[in-house]
């Protein structure tokens, strides 16, 4: 270890410290400290781990949550970055906050911004990449889905010895020949039929001869088992397979992989999706079927998704929205609800949120009438623009708030028993801050 790793790593460790005695505390701000004295410090730190970089628009962080709930059930030596700092500063900050035991194996499960990945892999070689799925997000920054591939793809171009598991669903996954060993998964619970995507589905044209593709099963937006009708382009031949869905509810689900059982008290159908790539994940790993039920049991929901609390007599669920995939997927979850309920939606527009936020216009806002909301409140920064899109949808009578603490009010009075707050990124970092402050909730990422 060369003189300025050693700086880097004093100066890294003792702002930590610093933050953890004086202040809160901070997830990345050690990261950035030993980072800008040392830009390949990354190098230092992982040489000692075996790494899955996790990565992909949705499900990342509940992914690398279920990755490493299952790794411990063979692998108790596990580091990962659990806040969400997905940014260079913070994969840093999260190896400066552990260290590897000699004589055990040691992992290191990294959820990672997709443009993040090129600036990681120069210095860290995974032993796996977990890629989840792309659909249109944050398009201020990202563009389009094919870029966002390429950004992916930037980075695993520095590793190319790693293996990519990926979605097998999802058309993008299978559009570029790459050096990499590959590994599929998805889902094969129907009888082949004929069918096509919605007309608004990003990401069904044939990479290869540009036609539109065709289906054999859907099972949300553009994932399923796609077909070219004008070349031989198709899906993959999968390595791990969801073979059945036996309850889908509000509380969690039940499905089969590959034949056998098993279940997580996480609900909805994109979640399965999450629970595959960890099963996946976890056998390329050799954990045995009976680790991975066991691992499963233990899954706890994360920051933000169907995160539930009380406030006062209330049951409050929290759920992030941040694109019109993922929004749908929450839409189609709260149709399990069938007790009434108290709907609240809040829109921001920072960056972190994406300042694009055209998105609503593409998201089914229209099919929050199915549900059984019976009182409707917004808010957020853009709540102007939210108040014109659920107006379009048909709503009327919607309660508009500008600060959190008159939201917070609302839920304390709300005619039900039951609340879901939809929020986008920063909205719901703010107003989990306030339900902190009221003691509702601890304060934290993964409160």
């Amino acid at each position: 270890m060369n003189i300025r790793t050693q700086v880097a790593l004093g100066a890294g460790k003792f702002t930590r410290w610093a933050l953890k005695t004086f202040t809160k505390g901070g997830s990345s701000m050690p990261g950035k400290v030993a980072h800008a004295i040392n830009p390949t410090i990354l190098k230092s730190l992982a040489e000692n781990y075996d790494v899955i970089i996790v990565s992909g628009t949705n499900g990342k962080t509940l992914t690398t949550s279920l990755i490493v709930q299952l790794l411990k059930q063979k692998y108790p030596n596990i580091l990962t970055n659990p806040t969400g700092a997905n940014l260079t500063q913070g994969i840093v900050s999260t190896f400066l906050n552990h260290s590897p035991k000699k004589g055990e194996k040691n992992i290191a499960v990294l959820e990672v911004d997709e443009a993040t990945i090129k600036h990681i892999t120069p210095y860290i070689e995974p032993k796996l990449f977990v890629f989840t799925n792309i659909f249109r997000d944050q398009m201020d920054r990202f563009g389009e889905i094919y870029t966002t591939y390429q950004f992916m793809l930037d980075g695993a171009a520095f590793a190319p010895s790693a293996t990519i598991l990926a979605n097998g669903d999802a058309p993008i996954f299978n559009s570029d020949e790459l050096p990499n060993p590959r590994l599929y998964f998805g889902f094969n619970h129907t009888e082949d039929s004929e069918m096509m995507a919605h007309y608004n589905t990003d990401g069904v044209l044939c990479p290869h001869c540009q036609s539109i593709l065709h289906y054999k099963s859907i099972t949300y937006s553009n994932l399923g088992k796609y077909y070219c009708p004008k070349c031989d382009f198709k899906r993959p031949e999968l390595n791990y397979a969801v073979t059945a869905l036996n309850e889908l509810s509000l509380t969690g689900s039940s499905f089969d992989i590959d034949g056998t059982t098993f279940s997580i008290p996480i609900a909805g159908l994109y979640n399965i999706y999450n629970a595959l790539a960890a099963y996946s994940a976890a056998k390329f790993f050799g954990l045995s079927t009976e680790e991975i039920q066991e691992g499963f049991s233990k899954a706890q929901r994360v920051f933000g998704r169907q995160e539930t609390f009380a406030v006062e007599d209330k049951e409050v669920m929290l759920n992030l929205i941040k694109n019109p995939v993922g929004f749908n997927q929450i839409v189609q979850l709260l149709s399990y609800e069938k007790e009434p309920f108290s709907l609240g939606v809040l829109l921001n527009d920072n960056p972190a949120d994406g300042q694009d936020v055209s998105w609503i216009w593409d998201g089914d806002f229209e099919g929050l009438h199915a549900l059984n909301a019976v009182d409707t409140a917004i808010s957020g920064i853009r709540v102007e623009d939210l108040g014109v899109r659920m107006e379009v949808a048909g709503f009327e009578n919607i309660k508009v708030f500008k600060t959190n603490a008159e939201l917070i009010d609302w839920i304390r009075k709300a005619p039900t028993k039951k609340v879901n707050v939809l929020a986008t990124y920063t909205a719901l970092l703010d107003l989990r801050k306030d339900f902190a402050k009221e003691g509702y909730l601890k304060e934290g990422m993964n409160g």
